[in-house]
């Protein structure tokens, strides 16, 4: 009898075993990746964007030993937006060099690259718009683009722009010098919300200011009220926000959304393809079986980014640019070219870092 009690206890363990590995084989926690509620907002601009940040484990580009040598990236921390001021995070925030298997390639199957271009009669479907695709116009040797400038009467500086389908965009990042509200994020404190890489005025000169989430969106609002009040003020709260949202731009320009982002994506042949069309052909730190092209005159350049902490990277290895678009309480979009990669990443991170500002006309 005994015997048989024992024997029925295996029997009830091991289906009990069974039961918990496939329901945890079942799960969909994947380390890294981090997705957002589903959109219900307004035409062309999510509510509540639907984007999933990919994953920084995998679909990797091998990167050559060469490069991966030299390459001054990004921390850990800048991929999720953690503060690097915590003594919490630093074992992981402070290494500055990333390795190959975070350097990420476009998934076909994410949402980011839901705005891929089609090409019919010189149009592309987006998800909400018909978009125009761009004629190529610049080469090595010859540039048809068709540019204007704009002047910003706040300090005199003028913006050499371009028209990319039926976009306007700035050419150069803007330097105005948003320096009247400090930062304090807890951690660490400064008398501005936008810096010069490094503190050298000659980086501002080459690469504009870097700016906080809440300084792009003028959340103080001082020259519109539609950003007003955005940033890291509370972490569980987000922000309503009325779209186009000036920002920190010139009047008649605005801080380009998550949409407006994509649209350019399409325009110039899609997401995959699109940091090659957009970098600067000189400029960037050089990487073998990369070319950049800049065929369509937007002449993107490295200008790094400041982490939370006033530490700065990626000078010379990536471009990254904010949108108006929120991600959650702590986290804004934002575009990436990185000079080991032909495409174009978006994905959202923390609005306490300081990244480049490139305006789109009203």
């Amino acid at each position: 009898m005994k015997k048989i009690f024992v024997a029925l206890c295996m029997v009830a363990f091991l289906a009990a075993c069974d039961d918990s590995s496939s329901a945890s084989a079942g799960s969909n926690d994947e380390p890294g990746v981090e997705s957002s509620p589903s959109s219900s907002g307004k035409a062309g601009e999510p509510a509540e964007p639907a984007e999933v940040m990919s994953s920084s484990s995998s679909k990797a580009k091998s990167l050559s030993s060469d490069n991966q040598s030299d390459a001054k990236q990004s921390s850990s921390s800048e991929k999720f937006g953690m503060s690097s001021c915590s003594t919490d995070d630093a074992s992981s925030s402070s290494v500055k060099l990333r390795s190959s298997s975070s350097v990420e390639t476009p998934n076909s199957s994410s949402s980011e690259l839901s705005e891929s271009s089609s090409s019919s009669a010189g149009k592309a479907k987006s998800s909400s718009s018909v978009v125009t695709l761009a004629n190529p116009c610049k080469t090595e040797t010859e540039d048809n683009c068709e540019y204007g400038t704009v002047l910003d009467d706040r300090d005199g500086q003028t913006y050499k722009t371009v028209k990319i389908g039926d976009q306007w965009w700035m050419t150069e990042n803007l330097n105005y010098a948003y320096t009247g509200v400090p930062f304090d994020n807890g951690f660490y404190t400064s008398d501005s919300t936008s810096w010069c890489y490094d503190n050298d005025p000659t980086n501002c000169a080459k690469y504009g200011r870097l700016y906080t989430w809440a300084a792009a969106m003028d959340s103080v609002g001082e020259w519109s009220t539609n950003g007003k009040g955005c940033g890291f003020i509370d972490f569980y709260k987000t922000y309503s926000t009325t779209y186009p949202v000036r920002g920190v731009c010139p009047e008649g320009w605005h801080l380009p959304t998550q949409t407006e982002w994509n649209t350019l994506f399409t325009a110039v042949g899609g997401q995959s393809t699109a940091g090659q069309k957009l970098k600067a052909a000189s400029g960037w730190n050089a990487f073998s079986s990369i070319t950049n092209e800049d065929t369509f005159g937007f002449s993107a350049l490295p200008a790094g980014y400041r982490d939370d902490c006033g530490d700065y990277y990626d000078v010379g290895y990536g471009a990254y640019f904010w949108s108006s678009t929120e991600g959650n309480s702590s986290r804004a979009y934002l575009v990436n070219l990185f000079y080991g990669n032909d495409y174009a990443d978006l994905y959202y991170n923390g609005k306490n870092y300081g990244r480049s500002v490139r305006c789109v006309k009203d």
